[in-house]
């Protein structure tokens, strides 16, 4: 056996990063603790041991699937003494896990990389770095980008535009598909089911699936812009495959799905079902619980980005950070951003949707921070226009003209009407041209 082969350290120079999944972690522990001595208890923990040797814990085991630590770097990085005065000392920490232990499986890849370790203090996954041969067992998104354009048959590219029904639940059949025409007359490219609206007694997707799309159809032949329904299959297992198949069935060309509520593997393998074979919109709903503390649990990039997009999201809505509702770092915005449009493999990439308190105020920021190959989200921005819903997705239609053309929204505005009452309601934000 090759010298230090059964060591669970390493260095990054050292190990095959082909042959491994890399995760790197910010964690904070008492000044006390001997942190050489501590961070190969974390990769023996996460791969082939528990805090105490076993006799078939071989070297032979351990130099094929142990975990190593191949970096530990203090921040700050202390060389001759610790500052008088400081109780904790704050590290990033590097795993490599041999990528035979996880394969390209989801469930596997949180257990090892956040599974009992997740509860070992303050320790929060930041990065996981996979190589080809564990990216290539994933599909990604079936359609991506491109396929959301094609589908809704648009050459000349632009921003598009979402709209959520409101209220989010309660309304019967009736109240939904009046919102869901209005929506579509005024320009929406998609109308998608609130995250808190499935399969009800009081109004089921069948119902509106046929509804909607009968709707969709009409407002076609009017307008000559199709819009997509993204119809909330969210519900408990084998139920939601079998309301996806029934969707497509009934004529439906889009899903919905809360893919943390159901789980990740969940919504990959709708997004895989050949039988299936629609566009799916990821909610991301109940995430903040996985990423919004600074010291536990996982990165926002890792929960809104890398993990749906490997799953089969090809739409993603994330909070909006450029002044809506939603509590987030502008920087991390943009990193998630990037984790679901930048080059990954053979991964398509995954459209995103900022959502949360938008109006079409935001729209130059919005494209200004992310480009036009983008789904702008709004619900309250559409449906609380003072002139109603059709001019509601006028003014964000117009809006996005605006921008696109380089003419200021305000001044846009002006000759625009559902645009000017829009900006006299909610304000007008900073100006970007392209």
């Amino acid at each position: 056996m090759e010298k230090y082969a059964d060591s669970p350290y390493a260095l990054p120079e050292g190990i095959d990063m082909e042959k491994h999944i890399i995760a790197t972690y910010y964690t904070s522990w008492p000044k006390e603790l001997n942190i050489d001595a501590m961070s190969p208890v974390l990769a023996i923990e996460q791969s082939t041991g528990t805090w105490t040797p076993t006799p078939m814990e071989t070297p032979e085991i351990r130099a094929a699937h142990v975990a190593k630590v191949i970096g530990v770097y203090e921040t700050p990085f202390y060389e001759w003494r610790v500052e008088p005065g400081v109780t904790d000392r704050h590290y990033v920490i590097q795993l490599a896990f041999p990528s035979a232990n996880i394969e390209s499986q989801i469930p596997m890849l949180f257990t090892a990389a956040i599974g009992n370790i997740s509860m070992a203090g303050k320790l929060k996954l930041i990065d996981i770095r996979m190589p080809k041969d564990v990216l290539a067992g994933y599909q990604g998104p079936k359609f991506g980008i491109d396929g959301i354009y094609k589908a809704l048959g648009i050459k000349k590219r632009r921003p598009l535009l979402n709209n959520m029904i409101k209220p989010c639940s309660g309304y019967p059949l009736e109240v939904g598909a009046d919102l869901f025409r209005k929506a579509a007359l005024g320009g929406c490219d998609v109308v998608k089911d609130d995250e808190l609206i499935g399969d009800m007694k009081y109004n089921g997707v069948l119902q509106r699936v046929k509804a909607y799309l009968k709707i969709e159809k009409e407002v076609f032949e009017e307008t000559g812009e199709h819009t997509l329904y993204t119809v909330n299959v969210t519900d408990r297992l084998p139920k939601m495959f079998e309301l996806a198949k029934a969707v497509k069935d009934a004529g439906g060309n889009a899903l919905m799905v809360n893919y943390w509520a159901i789980g990740p593997e969940a919504m990959r393998a709708l997004a895989e079902d050949k039988n299936i074979n629609l566009p799916i919109i990821a909610h991301m709903d109940f995430s903040g619980a996985l990423y919004m503390s600074p010291e536990y649990g996982m990165s926002s990039h890792l929960v809104l980005g890398k993990i749906p997009r490997l799953c089969g999201a090809d739409m993603l809505v994330l909070p909006f950070a450029l002044g809506g509702k939603a509590m987030w770092l502008m920087e991390r915005f943009s990193e998630t951003a990037r984790s679901l449009t930048y080059p990954m493999a053979n991964l398509k990439p995954t459209m995103p949707m900022p959502s949360g308190g938008i109006t079409p105020a935001n729209v130059p920021d919005t494209i200004r921070e992310l480009g036009t190959d983008i789904m702008i989200g709004s619900g309250g921005g559409i449906h609380a226009h003072p002139l109603g819903t059709v001019a509601g997705a006028k003014a964000f239609r117009q809006a996005i003209d605006a921008v696109m053309k380089g003419v200021p929204i305000a001044e846009y505005g002006k000759e625009h009407e559902e645009l000017g009452r829009a900006l006299g309601t909610w304000g007008v934000k900073t100006e970007f041209k392209i």
